[in-house]
This record gives C-alpha cells, structure tokens and sequence, in this order.
C-alpha cells in the first residue's frame, strides 16, 4: 500500500490576526486538504497560548466534520490527564455518532499547558498524576467499547450516545513509555517525532515486538508525525522557517511573527532539543522525511507547518501532496 498523508493542525495564530481568524484557517485548510487528497486531519490540544489556538480539540473536531465530506478528523490528542474517561469518551460518542466511520481519538499525557494551567483544568486544581495514565486509558477504551469489567468501579456507567462505529483511538506517544502502552493494550501508534528528544525508530520497533493484538488493532500500526515546510524555492522556504525559529526561541509567546526581510540579522539557532523542521523545495524535503519514514517503517506521514501565512501553508501541503503523489479527489 502506498504511503498515507495526513495533517496535525496547531492552529496557529499569526501576528496581526485573531484566534478566530486562525480557526477559520484550520477549516480552509481541512477543506483544502481533503481536495488535495490527504487522508485525516488532527487538530491539537494547547492552553494558554497566544500563538496557538487550539484549546478544544472536541469542539473544533465537529466544525471539522461537518465542513469535510471524506477526511478522517480527529485529536492529536486529547491530553488525558486533565479530564475524566467519561467526559472524553462521551464527547467522542457524539461525534461518532453524526459522523461514522470518520472520527479518531488521539490520546495523549502531555500537559499542552504550563502546570498552572494544568491543574485547573483538572478537578480539584491538581492534574492526576501520571501513574495514573495506563487506568485512565484502560478506562476510557472500555467506555468507548461498552466492555467495563465487574470490578470496575464505575461498573454499570455507561458513555452514550451508542455510536454505530465508535472512534478509532490512537495512543500518541514522544516517549519509550507511551509507546509501550501502545503495544501493551493494542493501540495503533502516532509517534510524535517533531517534539520527541529521543531516537524513536528503536522505541517503535520495540512497539512492534511487545504488541498484544486487539480486536481494535489486530496488528501493530504506526503513524509518523513530522514538523515540515515546503516551498517552491529553499531560499523562500528558509525565510518562513526563521521567522517561526524566532518564535520557538521566545519560548513560543505571541503569535506567530512575519517572515523576516532581507535586513534581518544573524538567523537564530535551533533550539537542544528539538527537531529542526524539514524545509526547502519538495526535494529537499522529501529527502529528510523519506528516510524517515523508511527507519520508522511508517504507513503514514502525518505533517505539522506553522508559518504566518496562511496561502504558504496552504501551497506547502500542496507542494507534499504533489511530491508524496497523493491522488486528489474530486471536488
């Protein structure tokens, strides 16, 4: 099977617009992305943030459905850690439910906030601590699947609606942990490679290995996610790219800033840590991402761009469908 493109939305807000205007710019994309040919489209979860504006994944989720036809579109992720199993579960069974066969969960531990804000979103003004991920999970999958064993104690709760398809859950994972809870209850994987500070292609062949099959996912799946600029030329590609440099480099506040002009000064360094984003013509990007897939063993690239403008981003993921031979579909 040839290699599926998908798209992580951050939404984010550049400098001189609105967090509304920003929204409305994740729709076009998602429209724009489904002609193009791409198959899901994730949005992200962030809080307290500026640049990013992206707070409700689940919200954002249904204006996404209802704006697309054939896109899978889901969380990437929901950060688990902050809510209760039945809450999530609940707002994905309503979403199953007015669109079926197209929603995913993605989930996730990262707290997508400062601490502050972390606890309270949590009840109680204290984020559950994260021993208590693997039961939160094992939860939330039993919910989604109406399958809450007896020494449950919650047993007798139910998530409705009743989907006739619940949501495909995905366990999003930047670490050796996560990735293990993958395999341990039979999740497909989305490896968060754009934000991991480790070398992820062994962490996922150890997925692999240890993957207890489930009658969600019979087989170990991996999705590889990849932070990505394409542009018609490496020059215009490297002026967006500083421009966000800049922004990572004051610790993401404020909105996305203007590519910088020819009087910009020294270009600002990638910050440890981090991975630098794979820029420049298609070529030139697809020589950075193919050998990526390849070590990942990856049957799907899913791409994160951020840049102020938004006809860039928008020429970027076309530039990738082209180059990565994506089919369009018909309007």
């Amino acid at each position: 099977m040839s290699l599926r493109l998908s798209v992580l939305d951050q939404s984010p807000v550049p400098e001189g617009s609105s967090p509304g205007d920003a929204l409305r710019n994740t729709l076009d994309l998602a429209r724009r992305c489904e002609t193009m040919g791409y198959h899901r489209y994730w949005v992200a979860e962030h809080h307290g943030m500026t640049g990013l504006a992206g707070s409700s994944p689940e919200v954002l989720i249904g204006s996404l459905a209802g704006a697309t036809e054939r896109l899978r579109v889901g969380s990437g992720g929901v950060m688990l850690t902050h809510y209760a199993p039945l809450k999530v579960a609940e707002a994905f069974c309503v979403l199953a439910s007015l669109h079926p066969g197209r929603i995913d969960l993605g989930v996730g531990r990262a707290p997508g906030s400062d601490h502050l804000t972390a606890a309270a979103l949590a009840r109680g003004g204290a984020r559950t601590p994260l021993e208590h991920y693997p039961n939160q999970l094992e939860e939330l999958i039993h919910l989604l699947d109406d399958t809450l064993p007896a020494h449950s104690p919650i047993q007798g709760v139910r998530a409705t609606p009743r989907p006739e398809r619940p949501p495909e859950v995905w366990l999003l994972a930047s670490s050796a942990d996560s990735a293990a809870y993958a395999a341990h209850f039979g999740l497909p994987l989305g490896w968060a490679d754009f934000i991991a500070q480790v070398d992820g292609a062994p962490i996922v062949e150890a997925y692999r290995r240890q993957f207890q099959p489930s009658d969600r996912c019979p087989e170990p799946r991996v999705l590889l996610c990849a932070s990505a600029l394409c542009a018609e030329t490496d020059d215009e590609a490297e002026a967006l790219v500083a421009a966000v440099r800049a922004w990572r480099a004051s610790g993401l506040r404020g909105p996305i800033p203007a590519a910088p002009g020819e009087s910009t000064s020294r270009p600002v360094p990638i910050q440890p840590g981090r991975r630098s984003v794979a820029h420049g013509s298609p070529d030139r990007v697809a020589a950075r991402l193919d050998p990526m897939v390849e070590a990942f063993g990856a049957e799907e690239l899913m791409v994160v761009t951020i840049c102020h403008d938004h006809e860039a981003r928008v020429r970027s993921y076309e530039l990738l469908a082209t180059r990565f031979g994506v089919h369009p579909n018909a309007a």
